[in-house]
């Protein structure tokens, strides 16, 4: 029989969850992580990654669709094997997953395969099909336990007409007609997959604008972008209902005090996401739920001592690195470490893989306006940057906001080729709490498409050289 006393246990082995564990392993704390499906929860196995697999294939058709721009005397433009396709996803995800378990191994984490729920004070039972698998003590239990995808009423996933983004990710066919409904991160990383590989593209969204988290400017641009590309984007819109055929959907869409009817093979649905609150054990317990989701404080406290809850259960913003961060504090506050500071959601990043990808951290330029501040703005554009042009990649543009009083870098947003890996330059001067002056005189290498940050950031002085 395994031990079933711990220093700490992990409810949940996504990506709060398992760096969570590891944390509190390299801490010297015994620890355990309960999880009922996969290791790398839905980040490794159904989001992130896989879904990285699938849009850089889409990347890869998109270029061969241009090889005469770049010199190549192509013939016809090869076809794809859409099961190849997603069996590299799958592979990718599977690789990641396996990675996980010798990690948990490495570091000596004991896992329970079940699902955990409270059952009284630094208790845990955890239960596989209904049947009772071991009962943990611990003086401290992580609820790590994330969120799925919200359901629209009349609009629920069948999995073969209207799908969720996990249906999306394992397409039996290639639709030739599809419908997203929400565009942000997932909706759109969908909708610019499948245009990609030839799917025609419709997105409806409620807002005025799409992405709507996103800068005003880089909405925008992004808007202009995807139509282009031949997607149809219907803003200000709500769906209405759906009726199903043998092989199709026609909804209807209003907008305007006007309603369409609109027939594609598949819908997907990406309206956001709802907490796994269910079957935990709260009941009883001083853990407040708001929304679906766990309140904490700033250390990922919940109302009931012992108990701490981190990730996409905790709510916004819905990304891993934002989960990994919490675990990582939270185990540390649990050990009693004090440079442990609460976590600044204005510093963590987003990120959006779509073509022409987005990223950004900070205040947008309305947000900032609306908090009080007295801005300077930047911008530089990607046709003025000597690599992007090169590469074929011309289509972007950087936008910086800054304090005018002070030169602090309120926020910074970005929208072109490989942004979402750019944008940890200026979440690491959004931490050093760096000013412009010390960003106008860092050098930066050329030729690279980082150019555009610094000129974005002498822009907003009035300094940019190349453009």
């Amino acid at each position: 029989m395994p031990d079933t006393s711990f220093d700490l246990i992990v409810l949940g082995g996504g990506p709060g969850g398992y760096v969570a564990a590891i944390r509190a392993a390299q801490l010297g704390m015994k620890t355990a992580v309960v999880e009922r499906e996969n290791l790398g929860g839905i980040c490794l196995n159904w989001g992130c990654i896989p879904t990285k697999a699938l849009l850089r294939t889409s990347e890869i058709n998109h270029l061969l669709h241009h090889l005469p721009e770049f010199g190549f005397a192509a013939g016809p433009v090869p076809g794809f094997d859409l099961a190849a396709v997603v069996k590299r996803s799958r592979a990718v995800a599977k690789q990641l997953s396996s990675g996980v378990a010798h990690l948990m191994r490495k570091n000596k984490i004991t896992v329970f395969d079940g699902d955990g729920k409270l059952a009284g004070k630094n208790t845990l039972a955890v239960t596989k099909a209904g049947k009772p698998v071991a009962t943990l003590q611990a003086p401290h239990i992580i609820l790590a336990t994330g969120a799925r995808a919200r359901q629209l009423p009349g609009l629920e996933a069948d999995g073969k007409l209207i799908w969720t983004y996990r249906d999306a990710m394992v397409p039996p066919m290639m639709p030739k007609s599809l419908l997203v409904i929400g565009s942000g991160a997932i909706g759109i990383e969908f909708a610019s997959f499948y245009r990609n590989m030839g799917a025609e593209v419709t997105v409806v969204e409620v807002l005025d604008r799409i992405l709507p988290v996103e800068d005003a400017e880089i909405s925008a641009f992004a808007h202009k972008a995807f139509e282009k590309q031949g997607m149809k984007i219907l803003t200000s819109a709500a769906v209405k209902g759906a009726k199903k055929g043998a092989e199709s959907v026609t909804v209807t869409v209003e907008s305007a005090g006007k309603s369409q009817e609109i027939t594609v093979d598949r819908v997907i649905s990406a309206v956001g996401i709802v907490g796994n609150v269910e079957n935990l054990g709260l009941d009883g317990t001083g853990v407040k739920v708001e929304r679906t989701h766990v309140v904490i404080d700033g250390y990922c406290r919940t109302g009931e001592p012992g108990v701490y809850a981190i990730g996409d259960l905790a709510g916004p913003p819905w990304l891993a690195h934002k989960a990994m961060h919490e675990g990582v504090l939270c185990v540390e506050k649990i050990a009693g470490r004090n440079d442990v500071h609460p976590m600044d959601v204005r510093n963590i990043p987003g990120c959006t893989y779509c073509r022409p990808q987005i990223a950004s951290v900070g205040l947008t330029e309305a947000r900032a306006k609306e908090a009080g501040y007295e801005i300077r703005v930047g911008h530089f554009p990607f046709i003025g940057n000597g690599k992007a042009i090169a590469m074929g990649e011309a289509e972007g543009m950087v936008k910086t906001v800054f304090d005018a009083k002070t030169g602090e870098l309120l926020g910074a947003h970005m929208i072109g080729a490989e942004v979402t890996e750019l944008i940890q330059g200026y979440t690491i001067a959004r931490t050093l709490e760096a000013t412009e002056t010390d960003l106008m005189h860092t050098i930066f290498p050329h030729p690279t498409i980082s150019e555009t940050m610094h000129e974005a950031v002498l822009d907003a002085y009035g300094q940019t050289l190349h453009f």
